[in-house]
């Protein structure tokens, strides 16, 4: 009865995972699903695409003909079809030229071998087998072969070896070779029909919206960890918000792979659109990306002094929020114009932006100006005090504070010579350690430095007015864009509105993984 009861238990025990399990399955499947509904799409392409190939061995007059060596369809097909169009026709491509050149070659190689004797044969095909895989094997070491064709060079060597070799035991292997390649030429065209025809997935469209997610990322960034910044540093931001402002800018930082590929995909695609009249500009995207990734570098910096162990008193933080806030405000507007402009694709011209940006510059420097001692002075020298003296006639109290921080440096300075000539004990070395080792005492003394509370902030409005810098070099990458890309011309009556509300609906919804759109 006890075991019954241990049965009983364990099977409902398993019943309960399974059902867990399945439902975690499920959340899954409908999440991947919902965040890009051209995956659901692509998969029934695919089922399509092998259905159509089983036909071949289904149907008895295909079967009969060319259906005996239709699994070399199927494989096709299975590797062939990517998710985006530009991915299809580059493998697919790289695998018919790769199938027919070796063909070719191996032709010949079979013709010239049979003019000879048995003994003579074997050398031959040896040789040839040996110089030609070596020779292509080097051959995608170059760096225009290995970004374009590798895919098609390993096929070339594949079936080159393949006829070459078999030739020489098999008669009908010519034959053979024939009927392969017309399988994989059958493959190639059903994927290609199924890429290019059939619910197509453009390699540019996804560059296109990737430049315009990555401008409205930064912006979102920048603004939020702005906002963080001049908050009281004593209650710390959550972990969300932390995890958000890494989000976005991690998300430009770690493109250049994806992009790349999505460029190389793009330059295989035809004009697809009536947006471009020549060719898709995907070299501009990559130079696009690399300026963004420059640009947002700044932001890494910025978001660094929030995590600093060394922060800038309220006081100091207090008179720059203003326009350190509004200068961020004004960054953010730009960013998301230029994303608008790609977007709608449409020209971005800095004279329908108005000059709030600079003003908010010339804000903060007339904020920096008006604290001159603000990085030469402590804490005490911004409060008020109704004894202070005048500047060329310092205080005795200044003068000792001087003092005693000149007998500190010397005897600081005099006690790292004693270390460094006079040997110490083993336990007294040991214990010097553990006092310089030690955090709590080093951080202490870095607070104690006169510029110690105004340099942590020096340090993050630095990176501010080093990411307005950088901003012109993104502004000129997209105007750049618009040019080549025949971008439709901003008309001087079009009224430009910067909006929030694709940045709120962005908070709402996950980053993008390019990865798992076929790009590898």
């Amino acid at each position: 009865m006890w075991e019954f009861n241990m049965g009983v238990n364990s099977l409902r025990v398993f019943t309960v995972k399974m059902r867990s399990l399945a439902r975690e399955i499920w959340s899954i499947s409908w999440k991947v699903g919902r965040d890009d509904p051209r995956r659901v799409i692509h998969s029934v392409k695919v089922g399509l695409a092998l259905s159509l190939v089983s036909l071949l061995f289904l149907l008895e007059p295909l079967f009969a003909g060319i259906g005996k060596n239709a699994i070399w369809a199927v494989m096709t097909v299975v590797v062939v079809l990517e998710f985006t169009a530009g991915a299809t026709l580059c493998k697919g491509l790289n695998r018919a030229l790769g199938t027919l050149c070796a063909g070719s070659l191996a032709f010949l190689v079979e013709f010239v071998a049979n003019e000879s004797g048995q003994v003579f044969q074997a050398i031959f095909i040896g040789t040839t087998v040996f110089l030609i895989g070596s020779f292509a094997t080097y051959l995608r070491f170059f760096p225009y072969v290995k970004k374009n064709y590798d895919y098609g060079v390993v096929i070339f060597i594949l079936t080159f070896n393949l006829i070459t070799v078999s030739s020489y035991r098999v008669e009908s292997v010519l034959n053979i070779a024939r009927e392969r390649s017309y399988m994989i030429a059958i493959g190639c065209g059903i994927c290609l029909l199924m890429a290019l025809l059939v619910f197509p997935n453009w390699s540019g469209e996804d560059l296109h919206n990737s430049a315009v997610f990555k401008l409205e990322s930064l912006g979102t960034s920048i603004e939020a960890c702005v906002e963080q910044y001049f908050q009281d540093m004593e209650i710390n931001g959550d972990q969300s918000s932390e995890d958000y402002i890494c989000k976005g800018y991690k998300s430009v930082l770690d493109s250049k792979s994806a992009d790349e590929t999505l460029a190389l995909y793009a330059s295989w695609e035809p004009r697809y659109s009536r947006h471009f009249r020549r060719k898709f500009p995907w070299k501009q995207y990559v130079r696009l990306g690399d300026a963004l990734r420059h640009f947002g570098y700044t932001t890494v910096a910025l978001h660094g002094c929030l995590q600093s162990e060394i922060q800038a008193p309220r006081f100091i933080r207090a008179m720059f929020e203003s326009p350190c806030t509004r200068v961020a405000e004004e960054v953010k507007k730009v960013l998301i114009e230029l994303a608008g402009s790609i977007r709608h694709r449409r020209r971005f011209s800095p004279s329908f932006m108005s000059d709030n940006l600079n003003e908010a510059l010339q804000d903060l420097n007339k904020t920096f100006r008006s604290q001159p001692r603000l990085l030469i002075g402590s804490y005490h020298a911004h409060e008020p005090s109704n004894n202070a003296a005048e500047p060329n006639e310092p205080t005795d109290q200044n003068q000792r504070n001087e003092s005693e921080s000149l007998t500190s440096l010397s005897s600081n300075k005099i006690v790292g010579s004693t270390v460094a000539i006079k040997p110490v004990g083993e336990a007294q070395l040991k214990q010097s350690e553990r006092r310089a080792l030690r955090p709590t005492l080093s951080k202490k003394a870095i607070t104690g430095l006169e510029f110690s509370e105004a340099l942590p902030f020096a340090a993050f409005a630095s990176s501010l007015v080093e990411m307005v810098a950088r901003l012109e070099i993104v502004i000129e990458e997209v105007e750049e864009l618009g040019r080549v890309a025949n971008f439709k011309e901003t008309s001087p009556d079009m009224e430009i509105v910067v909006s929030n509300d694709i940045v709120l609906r962005r908070r709402e919804v996950e980053i993008p993984n390019l990865s798992s759109q076929g790009v590898e």
